[in-house]
């Protein structure tokens, strides 16, 4: 275990010696309101450092982040609370997740509560405003469609008709909410505006396999069905059906602070889904960096290996989050259908390797650490982060200790590392969090980093509750505005780092997981055992 430090927050001298330029640069307004917080975390507009050259795709301006977050932004994309429409009264969904840029994107609606307007924002920094607005519809007619019924699979697919198809010629690659306003209520769509290239390009990935594996719209996902039990969930879900709650709710809790700390640094961006991972090969070829973000739980196989590939091949890999790469699924259906059947028994396609199952279970084991460098520990989880190795590289300068905490950062799922087969024997645990789990063991949450012969860095950051405070201070989770600035410098210096090139030219790993004494068991956690191939 970790020395204890100098009490339950981060030390102020850890600021005061980082310098007043990383203090500045972590600080600025945050917008009030659903996911409506800046993340930021070096100077805006920093240039990385000199690094290995990446050659770029012809005629693309690596400045392009830079020049759109100089555009004005505009705060009116947030949704109050009190104005999210009910799933019955509002609706849409798109019929692919990303278009390339130019191309139309397909939008089916469902309004009870008359005509609709659409308005599309770019998610970034836009000096702390948070998005841009690029394009709004003049109101649609749109009536109320018919509610869908599930099938032997659990599935609920929409049949509803195009409403319109947007031309998105002119829009810049990124993330986008599509905000529907009718009758005095709205919800969101979320749509990505894709890369055609990610050569030389640090490349955020938006989970929406994961996005698809939550939504409860019609009453069905792969968690629960109606009545609200796990047996009733379902095992089949489609992508043709609006998304519940507010309809962006991943892209609000984990997506949005990583992107606009991203956007805020002026770091040429490129942007890519599940999707392309999963169904174009090679997608990552020539990329500085790829960023996985907040809650990227579901991964088919094509996904896995694109990631891997690219790792092996010198693209540095970021796991802003915690519980990844923990279920293995299937996109059927051109992308529109997701299969998980939790369970390599029950799966009729077991024999495959592609069995819809945990990725660290029968029949076919390949845990995630081998990727990750960790496994997923638990849920939930309320704890401070415990620096382990204060002479970690992103750590430099920042006045640390050993055993010195970071309030609240630790928060809802949490990954430990484990002496065990698949583990990076170079595993360097650069943060070591005590951790008490209801009902279990305590156990840790860890921060980890490994490199690998090709140069290429791993960091996984342990905890989904870093996206947390990437947005902003939180109540709930005790996350202060020191807890928010540590979170925003490393992951500046990150970004930062990793778009430079490979991170393990300058800073090899440097293993300490066995002078931790971890054990190999997973008794601790609710993540299950881990099978043996």
């Amino acid at each position: 275990m970790a020395e204890q430090g100098s009490g339950s927050g981060l030390p102020r001298r850890a600021f005061l010696l980082a310098g007043a330029a990383v203090v500045a640069a972590c600080t600025g307004p945050t917008p009030s309101g659903p996911g409506g917080t800046q993340a930021g975390s070096s100077a805006a507009g920093a240039r990385p450092p000199a690094g290995r050259a990446v050659p770029s795709t012809p005629g693309h301006d690596p400045d392009w982040v830079r020049a759109e977050n100089a555009r004005p932004g505009a705060r009116a994309w947030r949704i109050p609370a009190a104005r999210v429409a009910a799933e019955q009264d509002l609706g849409g969904y798109t019929d692919s997740v990303s278009v390339a840029p130019g191309q139309p994107a397909v939008l089916r609606l469902s309004s009870g509560i008359g005509s609709v307007t659409v308005t599309a924002y770019r998610l970034g920094h836009y000096g702390g405003a948070g998005a841009r607005r690029v394009w709004a519809s003049e109101p649609l007619r749109v009536t109320r469609q018919a509610q869908p019924t599930a099938d032997a699979h659990g599935t609920v697919r929409c049949s509803w008709p195009v409403t319109t198809q947007i031309d998105t010629a002119g829009w810049p690659e990124g993330s986008y909410l599509l905000r529907l306003d009718a009758g005095g209520r709205a919800r969101y769509v979320p749509l990505t505006v894709r890369s055609t290239s990610a050569r030389g390009r640090l490349v955020l990935v938006s989970a929406t396999t994961s996005y698809q594996a939550y939504n409860q719209w019609g009453g069905y996902s792969l968690y629960k069905g109606p009545d609200g039990s796990f047996g009733t969930r379902a095992r089949v879900v489609s992508f043709d059906r609006p998304y519940d709650l507010e309809g962006a709710r991943h892209v609000l809790n984990f997506e949005i602070g990583p992107v606009q700390a991203a956007e805020r640094l002026g770091l040429d961006l490129a942007y890519l889904t599940s999707w392309e991972l999963h169904h174009q090969p090679g997608v990552l070829a020539g990329s500085v960096g790829v960023v996985s973000l907040g809650h990227d739980e579901y991964w088919s196989v094509p996904m896995r290996r694109a990631v891997e590939q690219a790792r092996d091949g010198g693209t540095n890999v970021a796991f802003l989050g915690a519980n990844a790469v923990y279920w293995r699924v299937r996109l059927d259906g051109a992308g529109r259908m997701l299969t998980c059947y939790k369970s390599g028994t029950e799966d009729p396609d077991q024999g495959r390797p592609d069995t819809s199952a945990k990725w660290r279970a029968d029949p076919q084991p390949e845990p995630e650490n081998s990727l990750t460098g960790m496994l997923y520990e638990a849920f939930p989880a309320d704890a401070d982060l415990v620096v382990h190795d204060p002479g970690f590289f992103l750590f430099d300068g920042l006045g640390l200790r050993r055993g010195d905490r970071v309030a609240g950062l630790v928060a809802t799922e949490i990954d430990r590392a484990y002496p065990i087969r698949g583990t990076p024997a170079n595993l360097q645990v650069v943060a070591h969090s005590p951790v008490a789990v209801a009902g279990k063991p305590p156990t840790h949450s860890d921060l980890t980093y490994y490199t690998v012969p090709s140069g290429a860095g791993v960091l996984s950051v342990g905890t989904m509750g870093w996206c947390t405070a990437l947005r902003g201070p939180s109540a709930k989770h005790r996350i202060d505005a020191a807890s928010v600035q540590f979170a925003r410098a490393v992951t500046g210096r990150l970004f930062t780092a990793m778009a430079a090139g490979p991170l393990g030219q300058a800073h090899a790993a440097r293993g300490n997981l066995g002078s931790l004494g971890a054990s190999p068991f997973t008794s601790t956690g609710s993540g299950g055992p881990v099978a043996r191939s």
